[in-house]
Formats: structure tokens, C-alpha cells, sequence
């Protein structure tokens, strides 16, 4: 081989060597932010199971006490009808 092969070949080398290591590093960093955001996901996830956890206690809260006031508004009609009546 003459020198100028020699010279583009270790040239060449290096600059993949370089490419390499820049590679790795940007794969740690990948990794990293992938876990940061399995992380916000699953706290995500629990926020929104409690959300929804909360909405059905306010559901099934809100059932009898639809209830109770339709029975306070009979109530309350049935009471102004005999007013009216008397």
C-alpha cells in the first residue's frame, strides 16, 4: 500500500471510531429518557386510574341523591297543590 491509501484508511477509521463512541453515548442517553418516560407514563396511568376512581364514587353518590330530590320535588308539589286547594 502507498502512503496515501494508508493516510485515507486510518483517516477513515478514526472517523468511524469516532461515530461509533458518539453512537454509544447518544444510545445511553436514549435509554435513559426512555425509562424517564415509562416512568411519567405509569404515573400517569395511576393519576388517571384515581381520576376515574373518584369519578365513579361521584356517580354512584350522585345516584341517591338525584333520588332524594325528585322525592323532596313530589314533596314539595304535592305540598303547594293543597295550598292551592284549601
Amino acid at each position: 500500500m502507498n502512503t496515501a491509501s494508508e493516510v485515507l484508511v486510518i483517516i477513515v477509521s478514526s472517523v468511524l471510531a469516532l461515530f461509533l463512541v458518539v453512537l454509544i453515548v447518544a444510545m445511553v442517553y436514549v435509554v435513559k429518557i426512555l425509562k424517564q418516560l415509562r416512568r411519567i407514563t405509569e404515573q400517569a396511568e395511576t393519576v388517571a386510574d384515581s381520576v376515574a376512581s373518584a369519578a365513579n364514587t361521584f356517580e354512584k353518590a350522585a345516584s341517591p341523591l338525584a333520588v332524594l330530590k325528585l322525592i323532596g320535588n313530589i314533596v314539595e308539589q304535592t305540598t303547594k297543590f293543597r295550598k292551592r286547594k284549601d
